[in-house]
């Protein structure tokens, strides 16, 4: 076969066309990114843009406007002094631990027992995933209800003949923040109930039937044999579950308004206290940015973690 050579090309076979790209193939290679540019774009202008205007407001003397007399980090300084604030703090500290640990206890619990292919499965996974389709609005008000110590539980045992039965929590400033967790316990262990039901029907039963041949009992199964097979799905209800702790705002102010007084605050209830009410928009804007924080100091190792289970599966 004869080859021919021009100035500037490399030879090729006499009679071979040359491929040019069509406009139809230039359009399907861009047409995905032409699909995804509008939300590209709002996502970085309406997101992170949001976000870096709010951590330029943290660094000025914002009151009931925004203004740009920068004081430096005058703002974070005065929220490390606001009594408000660490009693916010310290009430997602003790919310978030409660929330998390109850949750994946529950949670694992009621996996545990339906994995055990009991009658009426379906119907029971159902009542136990229902409250995770009600918004935590709808939560809050409920549960509101139900502790209001001159309409709920209180009342109606005492309407039973016990007197002396007391259940206040909602109106102690000592304990409000526990109906909080209560109400939010009620809401999530159905989630993280269907993340270990869905990891433990991915185990392989001849682990399971291997282990009980060896004579383990069926608790030391799970305990010594599922329960390290499900790290990933607890790892991931962690994250999750923090991620929720951390943000929480629309069960505090449907449920306690976060009091009696400020007692049962949240960060989330801080900042828009602050922001939105008290005309603080500075010290609004840097207590949203030390939550940022928190939801970053929870993503990242999640994200790290499954990058890194990607690259070495």
């Amino acid at each position: 076969m004869k080859s021919v050579s021009t100035s500037g090309d490399a030879a090729r076979p006499v009679g071979v066309a040359v491929s040019r790209p069509s406009v139809a193939g230039h359009l399907q290679a861009w047409l995905p990114k032409l699909v995804l540019a509008p939300s590209v774009v709002i996502s970085l202008c309406f997101v992170y843009g949001f976000m870096l205007w709010t951590f330029i407001l943290s660094l000025t003397d914002s009151r009931m406007l925004p203004n740009y007399d920068f004081v430096g980090f005058a703002q974070y300084a005065r929220l490390m002094n606001n009594e408000r604030w660490w009693v916010a703090a310290t009430n997602l500290g003790v919310f978030g631990a409660l929330f998390v640990g109850l949750c994946l206890v529950l949670g694992a619990g009621l996996a545990i027992l339906l994995d055990q292919r009991i009658r009426r499965e379906g119907v029971l996974r159902t009542l136990y995933l229902y409250p995770m389709a009600l918004s935590f609005i709808v939560t809050g008000v409920v549960w509101k209800w139900l502790l209001n110590p001159g309409l709920g539980i209180q009342s109606m045992v005492r309407g039973w003949g016990f007197e002396s039965f007391t259940f206040d929590w909602l109106v102690d400033p000592n304990m409000a923040v526990y109906t909080l967790v209560i109400a939010a316990v009620w809401q999530a262990s159905g989630f993280v109930m269907a993340l270990f039901l869905a990891g433990l029907r991915g185990i392989d039963d001849s682990i399971l039937k291997a282990a009980q041949l060896d004579g383990a009992s069926l608790p030391r199964v799970y305990w010594r044999v599922v329960m390290p097979c499900l790290r990933p799905v607890v790892f991931s209800a962690v994250m999750i579950l923090s991620h929720i702790a951390i943000k929480s705002f629309d069960l505090v102010v449907a449920l306690t308004g976060g009091g009696p007084g400020y007692s049962s605050d949240l960060p989330a209830t801080f900042m828009y206290a602050h922001a939105f009410t008290r005309a603080q928009i500075g010290m609004g804007s840097a207590s949203a940015i030390l939550m940022l924080g928190g939801v970053l100091a929870i993503l990242v190792p999640y994200l790290y973690s499954e990058l890194r289970s990607r690259r070495h599966g």
